[in-house]
């Protein structure tokens, strides 16, 4: 049977320059070129199926190409949400006008907005699977377990593997490279992801403090990763975490400070930034080292 495909677009707000959110590299994603086309591939939020996108800039937004089964309004905004799409750039462009730094942070790259994990079950299991290892053979472990045992699609002449959903998962009992230790952790998430604690709709509804505490019963996942999940998986455009080392040295160097901040006067700095401090604390990591000489400031 075939894969259906379909198309829609998206409608963006404000500056937004798609080359910069594919190459941002984070989590699994490490392009180091872009052809004009942004491939995804995931489970979908209902987590009843795997899609893959293809993503592309035009004049009015963004032109997507859907390949796979799943509700078509849902996927889109799953994708809004993974390419920060879903948020009014003017207003963004506004907050960083208004504050020194983040003009000039901006004005480097009008058009950036973070790139986001695709779903909270996915930056979960990237949490195990990446732990411990360095981030180049966490990626290839990814690809290698969603190849084998999720689904596999031709984006744009390319092939790219969405990861196994939570079923899938839960029939895995090892795989190559794999630590023995990592696969229990794994069948808790793809548990917990099918009970619903791992629903977008769920973690939002929580204060940001309160949903990462929640996503720290899960084993495997401590605070910095729940920061990830939590901020970087759902998309949250206004919260604040003080587990990113990158986002201190970057407030060091591009403030000019002589001292890495501590929380208080992390937040405090940060209070200029809303309604928008996730997204600064990523711009200033990954935009900065354009504008100091610091390469230690990278890290999405």
């Amino acid at each position: 049977m075939s894969t259906p495909i379909r198309t829609t677009t998206l409608p963006v707000i404000g500056p937004y320059d798609l080359r910069e959110v594919a190459l941002m590299g984070f989590g699994h994603r490490d392009e180091s070129s872009f052809d004009g086309v942004m491939r995804l591939a995931f489970c979908t939020d209902a987590l009843d199926s795997q899609v893959g996108v293809e993503v592309r800039q035009e004049a009015d937004g963004l032109a997507l190409t859907v390949h796979g089964d799943g509700d078509l309004d849902a996927i889109t905004a799953q994708v809004a949400r993974v390419v920060s799409a879903d948020h009014d750039g003017n207003a963004w462009a506004g907050v960083c006008a208004a504050d020194p730094v983040l003009a000039r942070v901006h004005a480097e790259a009008p058009g950036f907005r973070p790139s986001n994990f695709c779903s909270p079950y996915e930056a979960a299991v990237w949490a195990v699977v990446s732990a411990r290892r360095a981030r180049r053979q966490g990626i290839a472990l990814r690809q290698r377990l969603s190849a084998q045992h999720g689904a596999v699609f031709e984006l744009a002449g390319r092939a790219e593997a969405a990861l196994p959903l939570p079923e899938q998962l839960l029939q895995i009992d090892g795989f190559p490279g794999l630590p023995a230790d990592r696969v229990p952790r794994l069948h808790a998430i793809a548990r917990a992801a099918l009970d619903g604690q791992l629903d977008v709709a769920r973690l939002t509804g929580m204060e940001p403090e309160e949903a990462m505490l929640d996503v720290q019963r899960l084993p495997g996942i401590g605070p910095f990763y729940s920061a990830l999940i939590v901020l970087r998986a759902c998309g949250l455009a206004d919260a604040m975490s003080m587990q990113a080392e990158h986002t201190r040295v970057a407030v060091q160097a591009l403030y000019g400070l002589d001292h890495e901040p501590g929380d208080a006067e992390l937040e405090r700095i940060a209070e200029a930034w809303r309604p928008f401090r996730t997204w600064a604390a990523v711009s200033l990591r990954a935009i900065g080292s354009r504008l100091v000489d610091d390469r230690s400031i990278q890290g999405a």
